[in-house]
């Protein structure tokens, strides 16, 4: 069986070592040795200013609303994974969607001003794929109307945009280190600011608003462990050599599907990409269920990422069309891209895939 994605796992005897310097003094958890140093590296590796480590990716975007005290509408994108549009609602705020740009499946910068009203209070959007949202033109809009802007960066790791890292950009910025992502901790997340007294509210508010006997505000659990730690401290290393692997493996798909009616996201200029995801758009979504079926039948698994557009979740009500994200998400099928996957299965795969549309 080929599955849409495989877990990078390092070398298990090195995963150990690591893990032995929290094991043999029994500091496991809160903010133990290995979370910290993990945190220095990364901050290092992505060129930050300031990262907090978090058990996931989901958890960070509520952290950013209740930091910057947001109970109002927030615009959002239609074309995200469901936690994007979930923590808006969890935190009781209002999401306010934005059709997707047709080329990058980002919120359309173009949109977004004719959704501001004055309950508006921040912008959250998707670099979707790890391809960037067009965020000089987002701040310009939040400057000018004084929202604050959330990216949600779970698939941005390892990208970086006009010299710049792409999840630098924003008032803050998110990361998911989840175990299908090409950066992990098995599960994990991280925030991004370059905020000093943000950041450290968010220290707080990752650990239950208290420091030693001492209260300070409100908190959740947001803290990660040890375990997980050392996981990403054994990864971390292997991030350029697994980026070349997933490049290589697209450069693979890109000849197998030349010529067919297909559709590509557009990378823009300026993009360091990290090739996190391989998703491709059929002419319509009965193309994309008999490419499914064709594939499922050989055991190759396919993930349609992102369905629904998120304007259409069957507990929403009174939300309008985002027509561009709804056509793309009835069309949008990610097909098999990891570290190993072997060069005869991805042909495989595109002969399929060939044999089907046509």
């Amino acid at each position: 069986m080929i599955n849409v994605t495989k877990t990078f796992l390092p070398d298990f005897d090195e995963y150990v070592k690591i893990l032995k310097r929290a094991w043999d003094k029994a500091w496991i958890t809160n903010n133990g040795e290995l979370v910290q140093e993990l945190e220095l590296k990364l901050k290092e590796y992505l060129g930050v200013k300031h990262l907090l480590f978090t058990n996931n990716g989901t958890i960070v975007l509520q952290m950013a609303l209740k930091a910057y005290n947001i109970t109002g509408e927030v615009i959002t994108t239609p074309f995200s994974y469901v936690a994007t549009t979930n923590v808006i609602l969890w935190e009781n705020c209002k999401p306010v969607f934005v059709d997707i740009e047709p080329h990058t499946f980002c919120i359309d910068a173009t949109k977004i001003e004719k959704a501001i009203t004055k309950d508006t209070q921040a912008i959250m959007a998707t670099h979707v794929y790890g391809y960037p949202c067009a965020v000089g033109q987002i701040k310009t809009i939040a400057e000018k109307h004084k929202l604050k802007v959330i990216y949600d960066g779970a698939h941005a790791f390892g990208c970086t945009f006009n010299g710049k890292p792409l999840l630098g950009y924003g008032d803050i910025s998110t990361c998911s280190f989840h175990a299908t992502k090409i950066f992990h901790t098995v599960e994990g997340g991280c925030i991004i600011s370059d905020d000093d007294g943000l950041i450290e509210k968010l220290k707080l508010y990752r650990s239950f608003g208290h420091i030693g006997d001492e209260h300070f505000s409100i908190g959740v659990n947001g803290k990660n462990s040890e375990f997980h730690a050392a996981m990403g401290l054994c990864n971390l290393p292997y991030l350029p050599e697994i980026i070349e692997s997933r490049k290589k493996i697209s450069g693979w798909y890109d000849e197998l599907l030349k010529g067919l009616p297909v559709q590509r996201p557009v990378a823009p200029a300026g993009l360091v990409y990290n090739y996190a995801y391989y998703p491709v758009v059929f002419q319509s979504e009965i193309v994309l269920k008999k490419i499914q079926i064709a594939l499922q039948a050989e055991q190759i698994n396919t993930r349609r990422y992102f369905y629904p557009s998120l304007n259409r979740l069957p507990y929403l009500q009174g939300v309008g069309s985002c027509p561009v994200s709804e056509d793309i998400a009835l069309r949008v099928l990610c097909l098999p891209l990891y570290f190993d996957l072997a060069k005869n299965d991805v042909d495989r795969i595109g002969g399929i895939i060939q044999r089907t549309l046509q």
